[in-house]
């Protein structure tokens, strides 16, 4: 298995998605799709340590939303519905008819919103970190997102991660959080404080697993119990004392679940 920390082997490209320019990293092969999709502040390189314990068996494919990394759009504003309708259109160019998404954060939000739009194209969807409403996140959160980058990577960070996992990470728990403009960055929060879909939980038919970090002062471990509680065929998994960047800070432990709920077996 690949070292910790290095860049996993895979195909870097830029796919044409209607009138977007999508930058993707695809794992290729024939083991088992899985769309990983990106929180708020980050880009498809999040997900560098989880996919290095994902191992074989996984396709892993990352790629960069509107405003995020590489991919170039129209300087319009945007809902997490069309986002949703992005990340149907990047499997359109994938040629994938179905697939595993996995979001964490602002990502899971938009995979719950794919998933009540597009139930025939998601085999199943695990939510990390996430919330089913802007609402139930703490109001400090919206003034953070007010700060220049710099200060908001700062405030940010001792939220993502604990003080042990900062001491094993050193700066890469900061690095997850990418530059965008301030344009870029409203359009992106004004998406965010939309989301609310609460009362259509119901309607996610795929089955779905939540992994969540029981001290998150982001996304609270309420919502995700919330979410369990109101998903048809849900499970909750806790990582225990984990924050909001569990995919980061406790990937071979995500990971692990990941593949067992695949069901893709150990190599």
């Amino acid at each position: 298995m690949q070292q910790v920390g290095q860049e996993p082997a895979g195909t870097e490209r830029v796919i044409r998605v209607g009138d977007l320019q999508v930058g993707v990293i695809d794992d290729g092969g024939d083991g088992v799709p899985l769309v990983l999709v990106h929180g708020g502040e980050s880009d498809r390189t999040q997900f560098t340590r989880l996919r290095a314990y994902l191992g074989p068996g996984i396709r892993a494919i990352s790629y960069d939303q509107r405003d995020s990394g590489i991919t170039v759009n129209p300087p319009e504003p945007y809902t997490m519905e069309t986002l949703a309708d992005d990340l149907v259109g990047l499997l359109d160019a994938l040629g994938l008819q179905r697939a595993n998404l996995l979001g964490t954060s602002f990502g899971g939000a938009l995979v719950q919103h794919t998933a009540i739009r597009y139930p025939d194209r998601v085999d199943s969807i695990i939510l990390v970190c996430s919330t089913p409403s802007w609402a139930l996140c703490p109001d400090r959160i919206d003034g953070l997102l007010q700060l220049p980058h710099e200060d908001r990577q700062k405030a940010l960070q001792d939220l993502f991660v604990t003080p042990e996992g900062q001491a094993r990470l050193g700066g890469h728990a900061g690095r997850v959080l990418t530059y965008r403009d301030p344009e870029k960055t409203e359009r992106r929060h004004a998406a965010i404080r939309g989301h609310e879909v609460r009362d259509r939980l119901a309607d996610i038919k795929a089955p779905t697993l939540i992994v969540h970090g029981t001290e998150d002062p982001i996304a609270p471990y309420s919502g995700a119990v919330y979410m369990q509680e109101h998903i048809p065929n849900a499970r909750l998994r806790p990582i225990a004392g984990g924050r909001h960047a569990i995919a980061l800070e406790f990937a071979e432990e995500l990971a692990g679940h990941v593949r067992e709920f695949l069901g893709v077996p150990t190599a």
